[in-house]
């Protein structure tokens, strides 16, 4: 996983601590899919930093014995619940640092069922762990479809979702088009042209700043922060 400041360091010691006990809990580990940025960053499938763990749940789970062992878990380590959803497993933990450093790591385990998602055992050698993960090509179509899931849902933009669908189509990754149908009720090429005209009308070079900032290496975020726009709506058109 990329780290751009030291005081970030912190942080990704915590977030590898929280993943190594799920990942050694039998119950948690045999119930949970790994996903998202972190997973993304420690397959070395992206380049930036990301701040939170994201899961998917295992259908049928039971998500009451699932929340006691998170919360064994975060006592263990001597974190505090800051917020907690009592309709999800989302957690918000708080641990110990510095004045006005990062201190808040949040945990997303989602009963959200995707048929088409798939999944593989993944090595993570930064923890010498072995992991559920979704594939690359799941990652990268759940990526495409979270910057329209987004703004739905919570009326945001992430630009940290348009940096990694960049990535991922510079480093030739592909997608599971089954996915998008299945979230969106469209085809990838419909749905490419909505994404288009969606990031030419919403994504604005102070959202991109913003958002970025914190999570590229100073060098990286000035080389993308003016082009990264225009690109990845070339790379969409070309995927038309």
């Amino acid at each position: 996983m990329i780290v751009n400041r030291q005081a970030d360091i912190i942080h990704k010691v915590h977030l590898l601590r929280v993943l190594t006990k799920i990942i050694d809990n039998p119950i948690l580990s045999q119930s949970l899919y790994f996903k998202g940025g972190t997973c993304a960053s420690m397959q070395n499938i992206l380049d930036r930093f990301s701040v939170d763990l994201d899961f998917d749940v295992k259908s049928k789970s039971d998500e009451k014995v699932l929340r006691s062992e998170f919360h064994k878990i975060f006592k263990k380590l001597d974190y505090t619940i800051s917020q907690e959803s009592k309709v999800a497993l989302e957690f918000f933990l708080k641990y110990k640092n510095g004045p006005n450093l990062r201190n808040t790591l949040k945990i997303d385990a989602l009963n959200f069922q995707v048929k088409s998602n798939l999944y593989a055992p993944i090595f993570l050698p930064e923890i010498g762990r072995t992991i559920n993960c979704q594939t690359k090509e799941t990652i990268f179509a759940n990526k495409l479809v979270a910057v329209k899931d987004r703004f739905n849902k919570h009326k945001s933009i992430a630009c940290r979702d348009i940096y990694d669908i960049h990535h991922f189509f510079m480093i030739g990754l592909n997608y599971r088009s089954e996915i998008i149908i299945e979230r969106t009720g469209l085809s990838p090429h419909k749905y490419f042209e909505y994404l288009i005209n969606f990031i030419d009308q919403k994504v604005t070079q102070q959202l991109i700043d913003q958002d970025l900032n914190t999570l590229l290496p100073l060098d990286s975020f000035n080389k993308i922060r003016k082009i990264l726009k225009s690109e990845t709506i070339l790379f969409l058109q070309n995927n038309i």
